[in-house]
């Protein structure tokens, strides 16, 4: 699946087309350089998600919790920061897969060997005009 967003106001929409497709999926990586709007797509899909919370990049906490209406928190996680392996078996990263809740990982890189086996793939490319291409793939 390919979303094109041409511009910040499109995020609403492009968002709400990502939430149709998850069909129950839990488990998205989103690979893009630094500035290509990781953060800002993921503050769109907690929206969509019935999300009211404020979200932002967990950089430096790793992971922020988002409340949803139905009682399930979204995850989300910012591996960028993460050293070695020991960190994330620290912070029980295994136990946020196996929860049942949604869990949106930023700079998956760094987490290769503990990443969750039925995780989705989303690349999101900035294009020359600067509008971006979200890519889903499994």
């Amino acid at each position: 699946m390919e979303i094109n967003v041409g511009s910040p106001e499109m995020l609403a929409d492009a968002a709400a087309k990502f939430v149709a497709a998850m069909q129950g999926r839990l488990h998205y990586v989103f690979r893009a350089p630094m500035g290509a709007g990781k953060t800002t797509f993921i503050s769109a899909l907690c929206a969509e998600l019935g999300s009211s919370d404020e979200a932002s990049s967990p950089t430096f906490s790793i992971v922020n919790e988002y409340a949803r209406p139905d009682g399930m928190p979204i995850y989300h996680f910012d591996f960028y920061r993460i050293k070695d392996e020991e960190e994330l078996l620290d912070m029980g990263v295994e136990d946020y897969w196996d929860n049942g809740s949604v869990c949106l990982i930023e700079w998956p890189e760094m987490a290769e060997g503990h990443l969750p086996d039925d995780v989705v793939e989303v690349e999101i490319r900035v294009n020359d005009d600067n509008s971006r291409t979200i890519i889903v793939s499994e």
